[in-house]
């Protein structure tokens, strides 16, 4: 493991911390029981397998939704 050979001062340690941005998840547009869904690609497999239900969908416009997941954490 690398060891740095002096300890970085706050300001910096803070200065590069903040430049991180986390990105938006692609959202991907399918098709669940009739319906045109817009989810993040990570879960399509999941919608399509039943894993997570549609309550109240939107449509691709987007609209607010509500999801109800059968997932046991």
């Amino acid at each position: 493991m690398a060891v740095p050979k002096r300890r970085t001062s706050r300001s910096n340690t803070r200065h590069r911390r903040s430049r991180w941005k986390a990105s938006a998840p692609d959202l991907v547009p399918i098709t669940v029981n009739g319906r045109q869904l817009l989810v993040p690609r990570r879960l399509v497999r999941d919608y399509r397998r039943g894993l997570i239900t549609v309550e109240r969908s939107h449509s691709v416009t987007g609209q607010p939704f509500s999801v109800s997941s059968r997932r046991s954490h």
